[in-house]
């Protein structure tokens, strides 16, 4: 029989707990509740942002999902941090770093009280691995909820609409006045940016690794199906605890395979390499970023969504979400469907019942008729990148790439000379010494890309960075790169009028200047001073791995 109570009964049984059981009547346990199974409700809902404004509503639901199947809930908060206000400033480099504060949040709080099994409820970008990490680590019966998506503003807009108007402001294209009236309609209440962002990502890969229940990723924040999937993740970890089932028995390389098969056909955001290699490392599962062209060699694009393509979150939902997309997957022999999930059940049994999408719906195309044959996740090797780095190539930009390097130390100077219109056709900017090391923190480069679009020369210029992009950026944009310039990565060796070629299609990324030349730069190269020297930037530069290992900061 399963032991309901393994954490729990540490804490509050017998004569000797007395002192627990004294601190926990005056916050709403009675005598009865110290026999139940205690349930963790991790909210990351505060109001710094609106992608998780209403998650705190949704965690008492979960509550009350877990207090009715016969558990005790108990309510908890962790930090969050907004990518989309933090953008292009220095506060963006905790972005990342909120990615482990989550997670260790999560481990300290449930390892700490002994709950027996955990909800964890994320919304924006970061805390969603984070608690997929925390899962991971604890390896106590647990579900993810997404706080979902959210609605799309006047003329369908989102947070990157906001973005390239900035550009389309600095090349003369909209006044103040129209840039104003976008900005006041884009986002027009709760819920995690529209596209398939990496917030929408990551929720569809959560599921598809089988940490959510099913269609927890494809529901817009605002609505009762959101309200009744947080219900329900309640009640699923009561059974969990009933079937003695944990995230090890979940979190297998197949299910990773999986993840990784629905973030390529969805055209997901390149964060998505990241976050994976994180939970995996997390998981001891042995993933590394060459299993991303391993399994994207034999998976195409199939959605035409935002930000290349055409269509939002909201759309998507309204054709029935992401799980027509996974049956259609699997009956092709591209997903696994023996993978058990926190349903108790396995995901072949979770889409069984599932319709197919509409006839007439243009969102997901038919893998006879791809947007791309093959994935838009592309890690590409070289001399400047010895290490790896992952391009997202969705065909639109075409496949390769020559230009002539721009350089920049850090993304404000970038930034500059965009909106001064100092850069060119033919331009490779190359944006350093913003790696998980060097930046701290691996800030996102939406606000260049978003600019670099709204001027017009998404077509015409390059970007590489040892930082990372948004999955609201597009264009031919390559990032990861490895080893970051900071650890003295061939990046950092990088000077004006160098020419670079990226070729998608052998997978390369190289510098077009000899090996004597590299070791001549290499020998007068000085690592610049850390930008932290205390407090959290500077313990996670001192602690965090390659951007290739997953930026994690527990590797051994």
């Amino acid at each position: 029989m399963t032991d309901k109570r393994p954490y729990s009964s540490v804490v509050v049984d017998g004569p000797a707990q007395a002192p627990s059981r004294a601190m926990l009547y005056p916050v709403g346990f009675t005598e009865e509740d110290f026999s139940k199974s205690q349930i963790g409700i991790a909210s990351t809902g505060s109001m710094v942002t609106p992608c998780n404004m209403h998650l705190n509503a949704l965690a008492e639901v979960s509550a009350q999902g877990v207090d009715e199947a016969g558990g005790k809930s108990v309510q908890f908060n962790t930090i969050t941090v907004s990518d989309g206000i933090s953008m292009g400033t220095p506060g963006m480099r905790y972005s990342l770093v909120s990615r482990e504060v989550i997670a260790d949040s999560i481990e300290t709080v449930v390892a700490a009280q002994g709950f027996d099994g955990f909800v964890a409820i994320g919304g924006c970008d970061k805390n969603m691995p984070a608690c997929a990490m925390a899962m991971a680590r604890l390896d106590r019966p647990s579900v993810f909820v997404y706080g979902g998506t959210i609605q799309p503003g006047a003329e369908r807009r989102d947070v990157v609409s906001v973005f390239e108007a900035v550009g389309k402001h600095a090349a003369g294209s909209i006044s103040d006045i129209e840039l104003k009236e976008i900005e006041s309609t884009a986002i027009p209440g709760p819920g995690s940016c529209g596209g398939m962002y990496t917030a929408n990502t990551m929720a569809s890969a959560i599921e598809a690794l089988g940490l959510s229940l099913a269609n927890s990723s494809a529901l817009e924040a605002v609505s009762d199906a959101k309200r009744q999937d947080a219900y329900a993740a309640g009640a699923a970890v009561m059974n969990l605890i009933e079937l003695g089932i944990k995230p090890s028995d979940i979190l297998s390389m197949e299910a990773f395979e999986n993840a990784i098969t629905v973030v390529i056909a969805l055209e997901g955001s390149t964060n998505a390499v990241l976050h994976l290699l994180a939970i995996a490392h997390t998981a001891r599962v042995p993933l590394t970023i060459d299993d991303f062209t391993r399994v994207g060699k034999r998976v195409p694009v199939l959605a035409d969504m935002r930000p290349a393509g055409l269509y939002s979150m909201s759309e998507l939902i309204a054709i029935g979400g992401i799980q027509p997309l996974m049956k259609m997957l699997l009956s092709e022999g591209l997903l696994h469907g023996d993978c058990l999930t926190v349903t108790g059940e396995t995901l072949q049994e979770n889409l069984a019942s599932v319709a197919p999408y509409p006839a007439d719906q243009k969102v997901i195309r038919p893998l006879s008729d791809p947007v791309k044959k093959d994935s838009h996740l592309v890690i590409l090797y070289g001399n400047l990148a010895p290490q790896g780095a992952v391009a997202k190539i969705t065909g639109h930009e075409g496949l390769t790439f020559t230009g002539t390097a721009k350089c920049f130390h850090g993304e404000e100077a970038a930034m500059e000379a965009i909106l001064n219109r100092k850069i060119s056709k033919g331009d490779v900017l190359v944006i350093r010494y913003e790696g998980p090391r060097g930046g701290p923190g691996m800030r996102e480069m939406l606000s260049p890309t978003s600019a670099i679009s709204g001027m017009g020369l998404a077509d015409d210029v390059a970007l590489i960075t040892d930082g990372r992009f948004s999955g609201g950026s597009h264009g031919f944009v390559i990032g990861h790169i490895t080893p970051e310039a900071f650890d003295g990565g061939p990046i950092g060796l990088i000077e004006d009028g160098d020419t670079i070629t990226v070729d998608a299609e052998t997978r390369e990324i190289n510098l077009e200047v000899d090996a004597a030349t590299l070791d001549a730069r290499r020998a007068n190269w000085v690592q610049p001073e850390p930008y932290a020297e205390r407090g959290a930037l500077a313990k996670y530069a001192r602690l965090v791995s390659s951007a290739s290992e997953g930026a994690v900061t527990d590797k051994i």
